[in-house]
């Protein structure tokens, strides 16, 4: 374990949250860490937290900047990065001791140049939530198109905090700014360039589920534009498949109709009008590809039928929709 590892923390407003993670970060069992604190401009007093933990651990390194989002502080963080390795955290969630080690040793042992632990969710009452990414139940060995085929069918974790990296995958490469879902877009680049990844069966990192990050919210009547990315990602992934893992077009014409049911099941009726483009596309989407659709055996019937009544009266179906969760007590 002589080789550097470099941990990025983009901090932003999580004062309250800061130390629990920074801490999980250094009782880590692998302990040649360099701590990467970076300051998107907070303004609840992180920064000055920043400074006060880097003063109790001289592995731990500070970079203010002005406020540009999650991706712009990772993305400065990873130019000033010198370990041979790179790991993400984020500044409200929190890490087990021993997750770099094992990712470190595997990543040595199947020569691989990326490895994955198992997360789970913590809300803001201490409950465990529901699993989104199942662990593996031993050490998995995974081809870079078997795991993209994983994340098409939503399986798949393509959180980059999870991870850690050889260091040389991100040479050249930055998470996309001013957009949410940045690690999708990024880690589908990565798998280009890569054989494969190596999953690990040890859940060793912990999401804290926080009302009030980018992608949650209690208000019914704000549209996340975390809809609309991942709508453009799935125009993205078609790229990539179609250049790359020509052998998974049954998937990724799956996953292009589930992002876009997704982005129809929540976007707000206020917003099903002519002057929402990125709507409007996606209803013209449907209608051009309706035999896709039916054709596609990947497609589940509920899907399917959400599909085809979006196709035919997308308003009626989205309010038909929104009433069904108000009486399941659903947002």
């Amino acid at each position: 374990m002589s080789e550097l590892l470099s941990v990025i923390v983009p901090v932003y407003n999580t004062k309250a949250y800061l130390g629990k993670c920074v801490q999980s970060i250094c009782n880590q069992t692998y302990e040649n860490l360099e701590i990467i604190l970076v300051d998107d401009g907070s303004t609840d007093g992180s920064g000055i937290a920043c400074d006060t933990l880097a003063a109790t651990d001289n592995r731990i390194k500070v970079i203010h900047k002005e406020n540009g989002g999650p991706s712009s502080a990772r993305n400065v963080g990873i130019r000033a990065a010198r370990g041979k390795y790179i790991g993400f955290v984020d500044s409200d969630d929190y890490i087990e001791p021993m997750m770099y080690e094992r990712l470190y040793e595997v990543i040595h042992t199947y020569g691989v140049q990326m490895a994955q632990a198992g997360r789970d969710e913590i809300n803001e009452q201490g409950e465990k939530l529901p699993d989104i990414c199942a662990c593996v139940q031993a050490n998995s060995a995974v081809s870079s198109k078997d795991f993209v085929k994983e994340l098409l069918m939503h399986r798949g974790d393509c959180s980059f905090c999870t991870k850690l990296l050889d260091a040389s995958l991100l040479a050249g490469e930055e998470f996309p700014e001013g957009i949410l879902n940045e690690d999708f877009y990024l880690l589908l680049k990565l798998l280009t360039k890569t054989e494969g990844i190596v999953l690990i069966p040890y859940v060793g990192y912990h999401v804290f589920y926080r009302i009030g990050s980018n992608t949650r919210t209690q208000d019914k009547n704000t549209f996340s534009r975390v809809f609309s990315d991942n709508v453009d990602n799935a125009d993205y992934a078609a790229k990539v498949v179609e250049q790359y893992f020509p052998e998974l077009k049954e998937e990724v014409i799956r996953f292009g109709f589930v992002q876009r049911i997704d982005y129809l099941l929540h976007v707000p009726i206020g917003k099903m009008n002519r002057e929402n483009m990125q709507y409007r596309a996606i209803i013209r989407y449907l209608r051009k590809n309706k035999s896709k659709m039916l054709g596609n055996k990947l497609l589940s019937i509920k899907n399917k039928c959400y599909l085809l009544l979006f196709t035919l009266m997308p308003v009626w179906t989205r309010k038909i929709h929104a009433t069904k969760m108000r009486i399941s007590g659903n947002k």
